[in-house]
């Protein structure tokens, strides 16, 4: 999110600028970091980082609901915008607004890094969708389910694991990890994966073998793909709850 602490003492890089090959950006933009030392998954190689991910099996979803992760979109970094319009108008070009700063009424992905192609932003029409690197479901399923409500809201707001995609591509993916969903743009994989790398390693999720597998089968195309930092912290402020 714009605004907060940590949000401004990050570096910022846009999502959907330059997108070809197995670019080294990190994914997103107020807050992620490529270099070490920022509040995410510590800079450096995204395929060295898969190593330090714990592997064990998928729990059961039960007792999942999007509720347990907060009120959707929550302005946990208190800039007096909420996380969709925050991620809008971080990755689309020629934003407009309808309130003058914070509701973004018009904008372009240039490109969807998902589909591949640039999709046109008007507020009320569902053609690009804030998605979650990690799913939320996903997230339940490896760890999650095991935290306080703090930490689950910060995940479903941290701009780390955000990005504005075109809808139709990302309605196929569903609650979907590396091994079973990759973005039809193959020159984004690289990059997709190496967010969901550094997500998963800044919150302690585990992977599944066959995940892991898949993540290290990307990357090893992308050996220099550079693991995405920064972000918002790991708990978000205590006016927010989850049920």
């Amino acid at each position: 999110m714009r605004g907060g602490a940590a949000a401004a003492a990050a570096v910022l890089i846009v999502l959907g600028a330059g997108v070809s090959g197995c670019k080294e950006d990190a994914i997103g933009s107020a807050g992620p970091e490529e270099t070490a030392g920022g509040g995410g998954g510590g800079g450096g190689a995204a395929l060295s980082a898969v190593d330090s991910l714990t592997v064990k099996g998928r729990a059961p979803k039960t007792g999942y609901s999007r509720e347990q992760f907060g009120t959707a979109w929550a302005d946990t970094d208190a800039n007096h915008c909420d996380t969709r319009d925050d991620i809008l108008k971080r990755d689309l070009k020629d934003v407009k607004y309808s309130d003058g700063k914070c509701k973004v009424s018009h904008g372009v992905l240039e490109p969807d890094p998902y589909g591949g192609k640039d999709v046109t932003f008007t507020r009320g029409r569902s053609l690009v969708d804030i998605d979650h690197l990690v799913a939320l479901s996903d997230a339940w399923q490896k760890g999650a389910k095991y935290w306080d409500a703090s930490k689950r809201i910060a995940l479903a707001n941290d701009p780390l694991n955000l990005a504005a995609v075109g809808a139709s591509a990302n309605r196929s993916k569903g609650d979907g990890d590396t091994a079973t969903w990759l973005p039809p743009n193959k020159e984004y994989r690289c990059t997709y994966v190496a967010g969901q790398v550094a997500v998963k390693k800044k919150y302690g999720l585990w992977v599944t073998g066959s995940e892991k597998a898949a993540m290290k089968k990307v990357l090893s195309g992308c050996p220099g793909q550079k693991l995405p930092s920064g972000g918002n912290p790991t708990d978000a402020p205590k006016r927010f709850t989850a049920n």
